[in-house]
C-alpha cells in the first residue's frame, strides 16, 4: 500500500497582470491554495485551487484542520474513495464553495501523484480525446475598457490566430452593450467566435431582452446571464433564444450541474475544476454533459483545464487567461490558435519553488 505520510498546504497571492473588471466585481488578486501530498514510496503530487480575493484562509484552515487529519495514513491510490471520505468528514459544510475549493486542491494533488507514479499525463489518464483544442481570449474584453480598446483587443487576438474573444456585458443600457459587440463583430468579421459574459448581472426578463440584441451578431454563447441559483430563469432564457446559454463557473456540485442539464438550462457547460471540488467530480460533470450532447468549455485555470477539456470528447474551447506565470516554469504551447495539453507525468504544471516562497502569505 502507498500510504499518505504528510500533506503540506500553503497560500500564495497572485495579482493579475492587467486590470479585470466585470459587471459584478473587480479581480484584485487570486488567492491560490496549494497542497502537496507525500507518500510512503517517496513520491509527491501537487494540487491547487483559488479564490478571487476572499476566502483563501478559510479554505486553508479547512484543509489543515479537517482534511489532512482525515487522510493521513490512508492509501493514496483509490482517489474516488478518498474523495468520498473527505465528503463524509465534512457533511456539515457540504455542498459549499469553501469545502469544494478545499476538496479540489487535495483531489488535484492526488491526480498529480497518480500520474507521477504511473508515468502518465492527466490528459491521457482522463481520456485523451483531443490532441489540441482551440483557444479564445478573455483579457481584451473587460467591461471597464472603452469601446476602442475592446475592438483593438479583439483585433490583436484575431491577428495572433486565436479562435475567439470574450466580451463582458452588463453596461447600464442594452444599447451600449450592443454597440460594443457590433463594433467588435465589424472589426473581426464573421469567422472569429465572439462570446459574451454577464457575470450573473441580469434578471431573467432583462437577459431575454438582451439576448435578442445578440442574436443578429452570431454570438457563440451568453455566459452567466443570471445568478447561478436561478435555475428557472436559465430554463426560460434557454427556451427563448438561439444563443447558447453557458453556465457552470459558479456551480459547486455534480448534482447542481445535473439539475441544469436535466432542465435544458445549459447550452454550454463551463465546469471549473477548483469550484466543483476537483478533477474527480469535474469528469463526472463532463461525461454527464456528453450523455446529453452538451459541449464543455471550462472556466479559467487554463494551465489545468487544457488537459481536462482535451481529455473529454465534448471539450470545445480553452479560455486564455494566464495567471500562473509568476509561480511556474511551464508555459502552454499555442500554435495556429490551438493549445496542446502537456504530455508529461501528472497534471503538467512545473511549479517554481522560489517564486512560491516569494508570494507565500505568512
Amino acid at each position: 500500500m502507498t500510504r499518505i505520510e504528510r500533506i503540506d498546504v500553503q497560500l500564495v497571492d497572485l495579482e493579475p497582470a492587467a486590470v479585470r473588471v466585470d459587471a459584478m466585481q473587480s479581480f484584485v488578486k487570486q488567492e491560490t491554495v496549494l497542497v502537496t501530498v507525500h507518500t510512503s514510496d517517496g513520491l509527491s503530487g501537487i494540487g491547487y485551487s483559488y479564490t478571487i480575493g476572499t476566502g483563501g484562509r478559510a479554505v486553508l484552515s479547512l484543509i489543515r484542520d479537517h482534511l489532512i487529519p482525515a487522510l493521513l495514513g490512508r492509501d493514496a491510490r483509490p482517489i474516488e474513495a478518498l474523495w468520498r471520505h473527505m465528503l463524509d468528514q465534512t457533511r456539515a459544510t457540504t455542498v459549499g464553495a469553501i469545502t469544494s475549493l478545499a476538496f479540489a486542491a487535495v483531489d488535484t494533488a492526488l491526480w498529480d501523484l497518480r500520474g507521477r507514479r504511473t508515468g502518465e499525463s492527466l490528459w491521457r489518464m482522463a481520456g485523451g480525446a483531443h490532441e489540441r483544442l482551440p483557444v479564445y481570449d478573455t483579457e481584451g474584453g473587460w467591461l471597464h475598457l472603452p469601446i476602442e480598446e475592446v475592438v483593438e483587443g479583439a483585433q490583436r487576438s484575431a491577428a495572433a490566430g486565436l479562435r475567439g474573444v470574450k466580451i463582458k456585458v452588463g453596461k447600464e443600457s442594452s444599447a451600449e452593450d450592443a454597440e460594443r459587440l457590433a463594433a467588435v463583430r465589424l472589426a473581426v468579421g464573421p469567422e472569429l467566435e465572439v462570446m459574451v459574459d454577464a457575470n450573473q448581472a441580469f434578471t431573467a426578463a432583462e437577459a431575454i431582452r438582451r439576448a435578442r440584441t445578440y442574436e443578429p451578431l452570431d454570438i457563440a454563447w451568453f455566459e452567466e446571464p443570471l445568478p447561478a441559483d436561478d435555475l428557472a430563469g436559465h430554463r426560460r432564457l434557454s427556451a427563448s433564444t438561439s444563443v447558447p446559454v453557458a453556465v457552470g463557473e459558479s456551480l459547486y456540485s455534480v448534482q447542481r450541474f445535473g439539475a441544469y442539464l436535466a432542465a435544458g438550462a445549459a447550452g454550454i457547460v463551463q465546469v471549473d475544476v477548483a469550484r466543483v471540488g476537483g478533477i474527480t467530480p469535474w469528469l463526472k460533470v463532463a461525461h454527464a454533459a456528453e450523455a446529453l450532447n452538451v459541449a464543455v468549455s471550462p472556466h479559467f485555470l487554463m494551465e489545468l483545464h487544457v488537459s481536462l477539456a482535451a481529455a473529454v470528447p465534448n471539450g470545445i474551447f480553452v479560455e486564455h487567461i494566464p495567471q500562473l506565470q509568476a509561480i511556474t516554469h511551464s508555459t502552454l504551447a499555442i500554435e495556429d490558435g490551438c493549445v496542446t495539453p502537456p504530455d508529461v507525468p501528472g497534471i503538467g504544471i512545473d511549479w517554481n519553488p522560489d517564486a512560491l516562497d516569494d508570494h507565500r502569505v505568512a
